[in-house]
């Protein structure tokens, strides 16, 4: 299967990590060689990619948010909860596993990756079926940090009690009075960190599955918040929990 990647940091991002084949790079005509794509240009120079010069309306029919470049490339490389494992002992870290349940819009999805790719996840756990993929647009929402990322799409229930197994602590976000506060959740350990979806929030058998459900406070009159922000928040809670441990900058 081939795909296309749109935008300038998705199509960087995928050529830096090199984890996908890649076959043709298409350039918008008169688009200006400097910058991020002067830098997309030097990584695939000398590499068996085709470079074609397109009219922009070529690309306008690919993404509507091309920024003047498109990549063809074969399909996401999906990991396995071995694979997520094996990252989090060669690592040394704690284990931290993002898992996501039935997630259905691709910006959330990708807003969600972009943050886990932050906060030094080590995997990212979907379940096999009703769930948005790593598609083109889940990539370009995410900024391209889908393609540093391990992804792996496994029965939920089954992956959580391997997880716990690996003595993971399963956390879930819950918006309901059931949920505790931060200040009442250890999260500095081995954490599989859980997600339910935009309107229904977990599957009864993944929130059973949780050791514990963690309610984030609010103030507002919203009655609850995005599950892309809600996730966001809760992974740099945990991160910070870690002591912003790996951080390269501040």
């Amino acid at each position: 299967m081939r795909e296309w990647i749109c935008g300038r940091n998705p199509v960087y991002e995928a050529l830096r990590v090199a984890r996908r084949h890649f076959f043709r790079l298409r350039l918008a005509e008169g688009v200006h060689e400097d910058g991020s794509i002067n830098e997309i240009l030097g990584m695939v120079r000398g590499k068996k990619i085709l470079l074609e010069r397109v009219p922009r309306s070529t690309l306008d029919a690919l993404s509507s948010a091309h920024q003047g470049v498109a990549l063809e490339a074969s399909g996401y490389p999906y990991s396995s909860l071995r694979d997520i494992l094996d990252n989090a002992a060669r690592r040394g870290d704690p284990l931290f596993v993002l898992v996501l349940d039935i997630l259905q819009d691709p910006q959330n999805l990708g807003t969600l990756l972009r943050t886990a790719e932050i906060t030094g996840i080590h995997g990212v756990l979907l379940p096999l079926r009703r769930t948005v993929t790593v598609t083109p647009a889940v990539v370009h929402a995410s900024s391209g940090a889908s393609e540093h990322l391990l992804v792996a799409q496994a029965n939920l229930a089954q992956s959580i009690a391997a997880l716990k197994e690996a003595g993971a602590w399963v956390v879930g976000l819950e918006s309901g009075p059931q949920g505790l506060p931060p200040e009442q959740v250890r999260l500095d350990g081995p954490l599989a960190l859980v997600v339910g979806s935009e309107g229904e929030g977990m599957r009864s058998l993944v929130r059973a599955s949780c050791d514990l459900l963690l309610r984030l406070p609010m103030r507002g009159q919203v009655g609850s918040l995005n599950a892309a922000v809600a996730g966001s928040i809760a992974l740099y809670l945990a991160w910070q929990a870690r002591g912003f441990s790996g951080r390269i900058n501040g």
